[in-house]
């Protein structure tokens, strides 16, 4: 095994489980793997309750299969998330705290991931659409098309079409990264004639943790919806021709988004809005069709699931663990806390670190720079939204704080997930709540202990945040981060020699 950690892991399932929950497939040969992975996409689905987003493909797609109703990223921006999903870690443990774009990158190149291990397990690997990790060789695919964000949505019958080729060229087993750009913003309200009938914001309402309600904000979820419904068209493409090319059987396939919505409190955020995903799973050879699970499911679970039904070597010290003991059986013991951070987003708007818990119903955040002002409120305020002061100070009292402590964030913010699902009403300070508190707050020093979190340490932190800081003064293609080096104690070489002496550096995580 390759270890990935200097210390274990606290959720690391226990081998006589693995085995049980194994047998369930053993009849099944192994299975193929399609990870449909959609941009900037909450659970805004037909199949989640929605009932204004036309995604019927999605909707039978959960039908088939198993809709997970509490599933969440390790953080909310692209690159990182989908870090997490590449690798079976947390942004903290592989190196991904930020965009790629920005020159944020994993700590070591060698590190395990899925198609380097399903590679060396004997299957054909494959991505269609943008990876958004450094470095790319790093990931060592067999197939590549369209590898570009393509926002401008150009062509898009071609991943369809790119991923039939896939599916044909050969009869081994395959693992293929589809990557949909349809949610990301700009929002284009139709494209090539989809959707034939679209919404407008006469149609729609704000999504209920925006906590504001204006037309032009109607009008923008209009159009994020209808993105969605064109997507599921898309989506609804890619499965036809899976089914032609006769492996839809025994694929399973996984639908996910990489975070929730680009809207207020979504993205760049740890709220719900920003953590929480749809995630669908179906395996007919293999998984019980209509399943509706609970369960708290991190996408640090997917590379060891993967792994385990490949037949594939697990890497020690990972994050998560594998799902197939949920797929097998309901009943079986589950992780009680689930954890999310973040760091990033781009160099220079929105750096805040957070660190997040929750369990079953109550989530705690906490804040690394408490009291001081949080440059992403700004960037999510006026980004993309004309100026929402107006629509804000005219809200009720509940919203209004919760704007405000966004603003500027305390140290700790609580909330009840189930009396206050969209996280409006701060209960850290409440003396009622106060055992909840203290409980979360020692599973989440517990978790940042055992995964080795850098930031623990003061001066990495403080480093950090002046490193983030002067590249405000630079251009992307000019960066180039020292936080690899001194989060474990050591001085960054010469800019010279540093990508070579990135690669060197075999016995860190």
């Amino acid at each position: 095994m390759v270890s990935l950690v200097r210390k274990p892991m606290l959720f690391r399932p226990a081998l006589a489980l693995l085995l049980a929950a194994s047998s369930a497939f053993a009849a099944a040969p192994r299975p193929n793997f399609l990870f449909i992975v959609s941009e900037d996409n909450g659970p805004e689905l037909g199949c989640y309750g929605n009932p204004h987003v036309r995604t019927p493909n999605l909707d039978r797609l959960a039908s088939e299969g198993v809709r997970f109703d509490r599933a969440y990223v390790t953080q909310a921006g692209c690159s990182q998330s989908r870090s997490s999903i590449m690798t079976g870690l947390y942004p903290h443990q592989n190196g991904q705290i930020g965009l790629a774009t920005w020159g944020f990158r994993l700590y070591r190149p060698e590190l395990p991931n899925l198609p380097r291990s399903l590679k060396a397990a004997g299957y054909r690997t494959g991505i269609i659409g943008k990876l958004h990790l450094n470095p790319e060789d790093a990931f060592p695919f067999d197939f590549t098309a369209i590898p570009r964000g393509n926002f401008a949505r150009k062509d898009l019958p071609d991943y369809a079409r790119r991923a039939e080729e896939f599916f044909r060229a050969s009869d081994q087993p395959f693992f293929l990264s589809l990557n949909f750009p349809d949610a990301h913003r700009p929002w284009m309200r139709q494209v090539d004639g989809l959707p034939a009938n679209p919404l407008t914001g006469a149609d729609v309402t704000p999504m209920p943790y925006m906590g504001v309600d204006r037309p032009d904000l109607r009008e923008l979820v209009a159009d994020y919806y209808n993105c969605m419904s064109r997507l599921d068209s898309l989506v609804g493409d890619v499965l036809s021709a899976l089914a032609r090319a006769g492996k839809a059987e025994n694929t399973l396939v996984i639908y996910l988004g990489d975070h929730g919505a680009d809207l207020l409190r979504g993205k760049r955020t740890s709220y719900e809005g920003g953590v929480r995903i749809p995630l669908l799973v179906r395996w007919p050879a293999g998984v019980r069709a209509g399943q509706v699970r609970r369960e708290l499911v991190s996408t640090v679970d997917l590379l060891p699931t993967a792994l385990e039904l490949a037949g594939a070597t697990l890497p020690s010290g990972l994050a998560g663990r594998s799902l197939v003991p949920v797929l097998r059986a309901p009943g079986n013991a589950w992780r009680e806390h689930l954890f999310t951070e973040f760091h990033t987003h781009a160099a220079q708007v929105n750096f805040w670190p957070q660190r997040t818990v929750r369990d079953d119903r109550h989530k705690l955040i906490e804040n690394l720079l408490p009291g001081e002002i949080n440059p992403g409120y700004e960037f999510t305020l006026h980004h993309h939204e004309a100026d929402l002061a107006a629509a804000i100070a005219a809200a009720p009292e509940h919203v209004r704080a919760a704007y405000a402590r966004m603003q500027r964030p305390p140290r700790w913010e609580l909330y009840d997930l189930e009396a206050d699902p969209h996280e409006f009403r701060d209960l850290a300070a409440d003396p009622a709540h106060r055992g909840t508190l203290v409980r979360l707050q020692g599973m989440l020093a517990r978790w940042r202990e055992e995964t080795a979190d850098p930031l623990l340490k003061p001066a990495n932190l403080a480093r950090l945040k002046a490193e983030v800081g002067a590249a405000r003064k630079q251009e992307a293609r000019e960066l180039s981060w020292d936080y690899p080096y001194y989060f474990f104690g050591e001085e960054p070489p010469s800019r010279a020699s540093a990508p070579a002496a990135a690669g060197r550096r075999k016995n860190q995580r």
